[in-house]
């Protein structure tokens, strides 16, 4: 590890493709049909609790946590359930999927009212009924993170440094009351005297609105982020926003998280969301997309009933432009999102892009030999050093991978970026992250 290279100084300069940041939130038709998978959060798979030919409403839950660590899940339309079946995921994994077809009145369940909450409990309380995750991509349960004790400050991951979303951006700029709503609820119920917003420089009209909106709430500040991904990068945002450096392993011997230097972070959509819910009562539902690309006619941010099938959601924005062969679909951003194979899958509740290219501007250039420049290491937020990593994989040297700490890898594409070859550092980065966790469950060597 480089210990006197600070993390926040790490990454790669990536362009700010921002073109949809302008774009008010469109909201879709409702979509004939919609699949909800049981699995949308790290951790158990929710079970379902409803069967072919049940009714069905916004809101009304339909697949219940399978265990602390998970979530509720709800139906995003209102409408029959068609089926219950197991359902392959964009990733690859199996889960059990709802199937449901819209009556189109979108009719909210009439149990959905707002929660009462009066302190730490019955917040969680709240959060679980909301089925609330991270909404920023990692998708794990709130519930669990805002159980933790000891934490003096609350951390608002508004960096979005992933090119072309802008999801984040217009929740600032369109829902700032239940940012701050939630936010207040989260720093009262849980007693956490300090939060700080991190929003990245290339979004000043953010910036201003949150300065303006937070001036008067004790303990709360806006901190304006470097721009260079990846800022939204929980170790580097807490090193950025606080000065504290999170450990590389815990106190419980496993990779060290924000808890352990005091603090929670939370995606701004994600307080947004929780804002909302305690508002209403209606449960998490919907997610807003930004659907972007040389490829699509008409790019724009979009929010959409969870579940819809990635080519409604094509179709609501235009279509393939007529003249353009589509080369790629991308679930998420270009630098940590995944290429979905056809566009039959569905939203997710962490998805917050839909990218769309032309098989030109897919096109991957040919890898050249590495030369070793070292821009690799240079550019790695966590500190490690890709080039020696892939060639111990290469070699299957399991202590070397072990010595070089590759269970950090994020899987940020940061070393992918900066290859001057173009070698594919990142994708083998994954390959060697997986074997080494395969071979540490069976014991290491």
């Amino acid at each position: 590890m480089f210990k006197s290279l600070k993390r926040s100084a790490k990454g790669a300069a990536v362009p700010h493709e921002k073109g949809t940041a302008g774009m008010a939130t469109v909201k879709m038709a409702t979509p004939a049909h919609v699949i909800i998978p049981m699995s949308m959060h790290i951790g158990a798979p929710a079970e379902p609790v409803v069967k072919k030919g049940d009714q069905v409403f916004v809101g009304t839950l339909i697949g219940k946590a399978g265990g602390f660590v998970s979530a509720n899940i709800y139906s995003s339309v209102s409408g029959t359930v068609e089926g219950v079946a197991p359902f392959r995921m964009v990733n690859g994994p199996v889960c059990q999927a709802i199937a449901i077809a819209s009556d189109g009145q979108q009719t909210v369940d009439p149990s959905c009212a707002p929660p009462v909450v009066t302190d730490k409990k019955s917040l969680l309380a709240a959060v679980q009924a909301c089925g609330l995750v991270g909404l920023g991509g990692a998708g794990f349960p709130t519930h669990v993170k805002l159980a933790a004790d000891t934490i003096d400050t609350l951390l608002i991951n508004a960096a979005e440094c992933e090119p072309y979303l802008t999801t984040d951006t217009r929740e600032m700029l369109e829902c700032s009351d239940t940012i701050i709503s939630g936010i207040s609820a989260v720093m009262k119920y849980c007693n956490i005297p300090n939060c700080i917003i991190g929003i990245e420089r290339n979004k000043p009209e953010c910036i201003d609105l949150m300065c303006s909106l937070v001036r008067d709430m004790p303990g709360v500040s806006v901190k304006p982020l470097p721009m260079r991904y990846p800022q939204g990068a929980e170790k580097t945002l807490v090193e950025t926003c606080t000065g504290r450096e999170v450990p590389q392993v815990g106190p419980s011997g496993k990779p060290g998280l924000p808890g352990d230097v005091g603090c929670i972070i939370m995606n701004v959509t994600s307080v947004s969301t929780l804002g909302k819910f305690l508002k209403t009562g209606i449960p998490l539902t919907t997610k807003r997309l930004t659907v972007e690309g040389d490829a699509i006619a008409k790019p724009q941010n979009i929010e959409v009933p969870i579940g819809t099938l990635y080519r409604d959601v094509i179709e609501a924005c235009g279509g393939i432009k007529p003249d353009v062969e589509l080369g790629k679909i991308i679930f998420g951003g270009p630098m940590m999102g995944g290429a979905s194979p056809s566009a039959d899958f569905p939203v997710l509740k962490q998805n917050n892009g839909l990218l769309l290219f032309s098989r030109k501007m897919a096109a991957l250039p040919d890898p050249e030999p590495c030369i070793r420049c070292g821009r690799c290491i240079t550019a790695c937020p966590m500190g490690l050093e890709p080039v020696v990593i892939v060639e111990a994989f290469g070699q299957k040297d399991f202590d070397t991978m072990k010595a070089r700490c590759v269970d950090l890898c994020v899987a940020c594409g940061s070393c992918t970026y900066a290859c001057p070859a173009k070698r594919p550092v990142a994708q083998n980065m994954a390959l060697a992250k997986a074997w080494y966790m395969g071979e540490l469950r069976k014991g290491g060597k």
